[in-house]
């Protein structure tokens, strides 16, 4: 799943994890549920930063492309942002 992310994507994915690992740490769960509220705390924080990097760019963070269509493969235009490819 991971190779068809853009940097962004993989780059709050890993917020999140890196997240709840700290969220983990210092509330020290146990139990399922005690885990499973920590996660969303965790996946709250990306979420969060996902939206505000949305606001601030007019973009949205998550795209149907996949990594096959992002990579350019003699083609002159780049998908994602529409920018001419040098060669």
């Amino acid at each position: 799943m991971r190779d068809n992310m853009t940097n962004t994507e993989l780059i709050l994915n890993m917020l999140a994890e890196a997240s709840t690992k700290d969220i983990s740490q210092a509330v020290n769960p146990e139990g399922f549920e005690a885990n499973k509220k920590v996660a969303a705390q965790g996946g709250n924080v990306a979420k969060v930063a996902m939206k505000e990097l949305e606001a601030k760019t007019g973009k949205k963070v998550v795209t149907p492309l996949n990594a096959k269509s992002l990579l350019p493969e003699n083609k002159t235009t780049n998908k994602l942002t529409g920018e001419k490819l040098k060669k």
